[in-house]
């Protein structure tokens, strides 16, 4: 993909990634350097479910869970915005390629290693898996997808939260539609 040719029809940059790779805090720092709004699409998932994902996931399963963060991907419509999407938001091509019609996909790839070193509550952090699946199972079952939906793949394992913003800033180029 040619990314200077098509960097003019994005109005928003989306953050895709394992949890742990940092892309509501980076997504914080883009939004407020680039004077952009923020949005969390797991406060979203929240807010429209009126419970925490771990709840969800406890009640309803992982397949519960997606379906419910399908339907708000699926209802976001936002100009001129950094979007930090839920790990798991890859398993709807329907929900990415919403978000990709007006913004611009960047994978935030961080190695696993870095990752299980960020991750320290996995029992109670909402994350999206099934009994018994290892993060590590995880990782691999969704690496692909994150790299089939990436419109920009950034690896940054082993970077602060700013040192990311701050390298990442120079790649994107968002003009308001």
């Amino acid at each position: 993909m040619d990314l200077a040719r098509n960097i003019q029809k994005w109005s928003n940059i989306v953050l895709i990634g394992m949890a742990g790779s940092g892309k509501s805090t980076v997504g914080r720092l883009l939004a407020d350097r680039l004077a952009m709004g923020f949005v969390d699409t797991d406060t979203l998932i929240e807010e429209a479910a009126g419970r925490g994902l771990q709840e969800i996931v406890d009640d309803l399963g992982p397949d519960g869970l997606r379906r419910i963060e399908e339907e708000v991907l699926l209802a976001v419509h936002l100009q001129n915005h950094v979007i930090a999407t839920g790990g798991s938001s890859v398993y709807s091509e329907a929900a990415m390629a919403h978000l990709g019609e007006d913004g611009i996909r960047i994978l935030l790839d961080v190695p696993i290693s870095f990752l299980e070193e960020r991750i320290k509550n996995m029992s109670n952090r909402g994350l999206v898996r099934y009994p018994g699946q290892s993060f590590a199972d995880l990782y691999a079952e969704r690496r692909h997808l994150y790299t089939n939906y990436a419109d920009l793949r950034f690896t940054c394992g082993g970077m602060t939260a700013k040192e990311v913003a701050d390298k990442l800033l120079p790649l994107v180029t968002v003009s308001p539609a």
